[in-house]
């Protein structure tokens, strides 16, 4: 029986215990002695897959935190360590909203997050997850960094959301000293269609040295058939793409 088969077997539970009792400390004590080897890229195959699957039936935030150290590491072959990788996934999922304590703690060291934001796709509503989603990003700063991937994932999911909080959240990130970081925050505020945001986006625009960013910008206005300001018009028109253009009402349009 593989590793496949032996989840299937299981099923999603309610929230419910894997154990023969409901005793919730000796839960937490299955949970540790399972966590090792989980969590342990060296372990024999059979050895770490026996304890994901015995993780996956206790469906509690002590499972789901060892779960999610088996997405720190990769093993060979690849077909191998995706297939845990999914059942461990849907194990974390089966643990519900259980699991959104350990995501937090696992994202403030991660050096990827999207695998916690698939799962916080999973167990929460669109809405909560973009608060979620904002709080990760408001430990971030805009100086310059090499590594900057979970910061540019968060960005690039909240293109995808729309929330009251996130306009004002992201727009600092406009001014990120990193090119991949600005391009996503211009992404995930033009996605929220809101008109206070033509000043900090006009600003970016006057400022930017990226055509690509540029063009995001100009794309998004013309999206959202925004007006430039009449006394911002000129400036614009020299700081778009060449194939960029403002008409005399003051719309964007692209040749």
């Amino acid at each position: 029986m593989g590793l496949f088969d032996i989840f299937k077997g299981k099923g999603k539970g309610g929230g419910g215990a894997g154990g023969d009792d409901g005793d919730g400390g000796k839960k937490k004590n299955a949970a540790a002695k399972w966590a090792e080897a989980a969590g342990n890229k060296r372990a024999q195959t059979y050895d770490r897959q026996e304890a994901i699957n015995e993780l996956i039936k206790l469906e509690t935030p002590e499972a789901a935190e060892a779960l999610l150290k088996r997405f720190t590491f990769a093993v060979d072959p690849s077909i191998t360590d995706q297939e845990e990788k999914e059942v461990a996934y849907e194990g974390i999922v089966s643990c519900g909203r259980g699991a959104i304590e350990p995501i937090r703690k696992f994202v403030a060291k991660a050096e990827s997050v999207q695998t916690p934001i698939r799962i916080l796709k999973a167990i929460c509503e669109k809405d909560e997850v973009a608060e979620e989603l904002l709080k990760w990003l408001s430990k971030w700063d805009t100086e310059y960094a090499k590594f900057i991937d979970p910061k540019v994932q968060i960005l690039q999911e909240l293109e995808e959301l729309t929330h009251p909080d996130i306009r004002e959240a992201v727009e600092r990130f406009l001014e990120d000293a990193n090119d991949p970081a600005r391009f996503h925050a211009v992404g995930a505020t033009l996605a929220q269609k809101n008109a206070a945001s033509i000043g900090p986006l006009l600003k970016l625009l006057l400022e930017e040295e990226s055509v690509r960013i540029k063009s995001r910008i100009a794309d998004g206005f013309i999206a959202n058939d925004w007006e430039v300001p009449d006394d911002q018009r000129d400036a614009a028109r020299k700081a778009l793409p060449h194939n960029y253009g403002i008409d005399g009402s003051g719309k964007m349009t692209k040749r």
